[in-house]
């Protein structure tokens, strides 16, 4: 019985930690493997392996103009995802307290949502023409939207016992939106960050794709053109890498969010 007693603890006492982290590597070489056999079958120059494609990257990291590359594509994103952060996140407040506007509102945006931006490239050249501003733009107006939908939808989902409360106390717009509305959806507005984010990174890169000269975007645009398989998939492998990273990070404050909460 006590045998029986202690196997059952030691099997419960497992850390969950480690269970995910044995779940991701397994995960991680059979990624490895698949990508493997595809390159197998489709052939090296079509598909480069894995270990091709990993000393690619390294080959393009230790490159001379690589960092100011990355440079260039850092500062578009960094800019485009802060604008889309504070206007997102203002706009789903604002949105998400004024039911009638956010009824107006959200058919149009999630229509926006669904429109292929790569339309609207013209328009935003002629804007602002080739350069910094072009890549804000485009990163901006792919990030913004999802981080304005989860946080109105969190305001909405909001019990209405705070907005009495708000209104018991005679709080401001301002403080209640400060001190009610943004704790309470804070799950919801990480959420959208984690969706916002990636969008924005993909919106960067177009944009550098048609509508600049320099960073990564750039550089694979150049590549596709002359059919460099091996630069294709290395800047992919790091970009891939770059956006899992940062997800994983937004996901576990998620769940941190979502426990306290």
């Amino acid at each position: 019985m006590s045998t029986v007693t202690s196997t059952t603890a030691r099997e419960l006492g497992t850390p969950r930690a480690s269970r995910s982290w044995s779940d991701a590597v397994i995960l991680v070489l059979a990624l490895l493997v698949l990508w493997q056999l595809c390159s197998w079958l489709a052939g090296p120059e079509i598909l480069p392996t894995p270990w091709r494609t990993a000393v690619k990257a390294l080959k393009i990291v230790r490159d001379e103009d690589f960092p100011q590359s990355l440079e260039a594509t850092g500062i578009a994103f960094i800019a485009a995802l802060v604008i889309s952060a504070i206007g997102g996140v203002s706009l789903g407040l604002v949105l998400g307290a004024r039911r009638l506007a956010g009824d107006v509102m959200e058919p149009l945006l999630m229509a926006f949502y669904a429109l292929p931006k790569i339309t609207l490239y013209p328009v935003v050249l002629l804007m602002f023409g080739l350069g910094l501003s072009a890549k804000i733009t485009f990163g901006v107006i792919h990030g913004i939207i999802p981080i304005t939908v989860f946080t109105m939808g969190a305001v909405r989902n909001m019990p209405i016992v705070y907005a009495r409360t708000a209104l018991a106390y005679r709080l401001t717009p301002l403080d209640f939106a400060r001190y009610v509305m943004l704790p309470a959806a804070i799950p919801e507005v990480v959420a959208g960050l984690r969706i916002g984010f990636s969008l924005t990174l993909l919106g960067t890169l177009i944009g550098e794709m048609f509508a600049s000269q320099s960073g990564i975007g750039h550089m694979l645009m150049i590549a596709m053109a002359r059919n460099d398989t091996e630069t294709i998939m290395a800047l992919a492998l790091m970009l891939f890498l770059f956006a899992t990273g940062v997800n994983l990070l937004l996901l576990r404050w998620h769940h941190r969010l979502a426990k306290t909460g």
